[in-house]
């Protein structure tokens, strides 16, 4: 088991855009096992690639007992609204009310290059479009408005001035 430590806001590799994955050799192997295992950890929904100081486009889930992985994913189709509590495990400790899509639909690529397809709704359509941000370099504070952002904001400098 290959847990890798993780990357906190203020690390530019959060804010770039990532790369797509172009080689599907033994290195991309590592990668997508690095991910799954390090998102296997008990309370963690997602996990992308950047946040593991890695700039492909990939990323690991586990929602509810479906866990999985897909390398240069684009939403494909999203429906509904639903507002939930979403965090990040790159700013520990905030958490906030944040607006997503109820259903997501996810294409992309497997380790050895094969087309997938994932599907969600809830929690896993939560998990699927903040960790494809993620390799866009888009964070959820990124999606708050008005007082929630503002709050959340303050909450980062106050933690900030603490450390």
């Amino acid at each position: 088991m290959t847990v890798q430590p993780l990357r906190l806001l203020g690390d530019p590799v959060l804010r770039t855009a990532c790369d797509p994955v172009t080689r599907f050799d033994d290195a991309t192997g590592r990668l997508v096992d690095d991910l799954m295992d390090t998102v296997l950890l008990p309370g963690r929904a997602g996990l992308a690639a950047p946040q593991i100081g890695v700039s492909l486009a990939a990323f690991s889930y586990n929602v509810d007992g479906q866990h999985g992985y897909i390398l240069n994913p684009v939403v494909v189709e999203t429906s509904g609204e639903y507002e939930g509590l979403e965090g990040c495990l790159s700013i520990p400790g905030l958490a906030a009310e944040t607006p997503r899509a109820m259903h997501t639909v996810v294409t992309g690529v497997d380790r050895h290059g094969a087309p997938v397809t994932v599907a969600g709704s809830g929690g896993l359509s939560r998990a699927l479009q903040h960790e494809t941000d993620h390799l866009r370099g888009v964070l959820f504070i990124d999606r708050l408005t008005g007082q929630r952002r503002k709050d959340a904001l303050a909450q980062i400098r106050r933690t900030a001035q603490i450390r």
